[in-house]
């Protein structure tokens, strides 16, 4: 079982948006079954609140559902030994990341671009309004990770 967990500050747009993405590409593969995925956020700002209306819509506008009983919750320092890989959208997010978690001595930590061959952010549609342009930079990330897994 390969366990991901997206992390971005509030876990209502990129992080959520994210998961939900990845977990539609593995289940299209038939690979879910391999994969726990999920997702939180740096902040308490969010915490209990569902998805963003935005990022619900974009990802009905993809065919993509099943975030209905979504709520944020805050990233936990246990959460290092509980996840293979923790993935944030921004620097901000990596470095907050590593400050809750207490470090990365297993390099689990990485920015979600880095798996599209870019170090840029995943920009957050709550102060851009743009959640289409984040969807996409969302699925070129989370293709080039299943393909960073082998998949």
């Amino acid at each position: 079982m390969i366990r991901i967990l997206f992390v971005c500050h509030g876990n209502i747009c990129r992080s959520t948006m994210a998961e939900f993405v990845l977990k539609d590409m593995v289940a299209r593969r038939g690979l879910a079954d391999k994969f726990e995925i999920a997702s939180a956020a740096t902040s308490t700002e969010e915490v209990g609140n569902p998805v963003h209306p935005g990022t619900q819509a974009v990802l009905r506008e993809h065919g993509l559902g099943g975030f209905e009983k979504k709520r944020a919750r805050q990233l936990r320092r246990a959460d290092y030994d509980q996840w293979d890989c923790l993935i944030g959208m921004d620097t901000a997010n990596i470095r907050n990341m590593n400050w809750i978690l207490g470090g990365d001595p297993e390099g689990k930590v990485h920015k979600l671009l880095e798996f599209a061959g870019t170090n840029r952010s995943v920009d957050d549609p709550w102060y851009t309004g743009d959640f289409e342009t984040t969807y996409n930079d969302v699925v070129d990330g989370c293709e080039g990770l299943l393909a960073y897994l082998g998949f």
